[in-house]
């Protein structure tokens, strides 16, 4: 069976906690919302800086419709790793949605405008505490 994975965190970022349970709710809604069939959530290991899981998922992209995280700034710190992602994505014409921002990396403008909400977040000192 084809479907989103969901992508959550068991540890805080952007220096909130938000519980497994609450991310699991919005991205089950963003899915109902969006019509997108919805797979159990994968959660990140707590260890600061950590994204083995958000790798594993990509690794397993090919057998998914694509991926639903719940918050775009889950993604890894580094932007070398992010640029990576979005091009993994990308080409094998996939898409990676963001539940509570309501976007999606679909292409390569859609990877870039979300790199730009990246960059000026952490421009703004607004940047991960974990």
């Amino acid at each position: 069976m084809t479907g989103y994975r969901g992508y959550i965190f068991s540890r805080p970022f952007q220096g909130e906690r938000v519980p497994q349970h609450i991310q699991n709710l919005v991205i089950r809604d963003y899915c109902q919302r969006s019509k997108l069939v919805f797979l159990l959530s994968a959660a990140e290991y707590a260890m600061p800086d950590c994204h083995l899981i958000w790798h594993q998922i990509l690794d397993d992209l090919p057998n998914l419709d694509g991926i639903v995280a719940y918050s775009l700034y889950q993604l890894p710190q580094s932007k070398k790793n992010r640029l990576e992602s979005y091009r993994k994505i990308v080409a094998i014409n996939k898409s990676l949605h963001f539940a509570v921002e309501g976007m999606k990396v679909f292409d390569n403008e859609s990877a870039a405008k979300v790199e730009q909400i990246w960059e000026i977040h952490q421009a703004m000192g607004m940047g991960r505490r974990e």
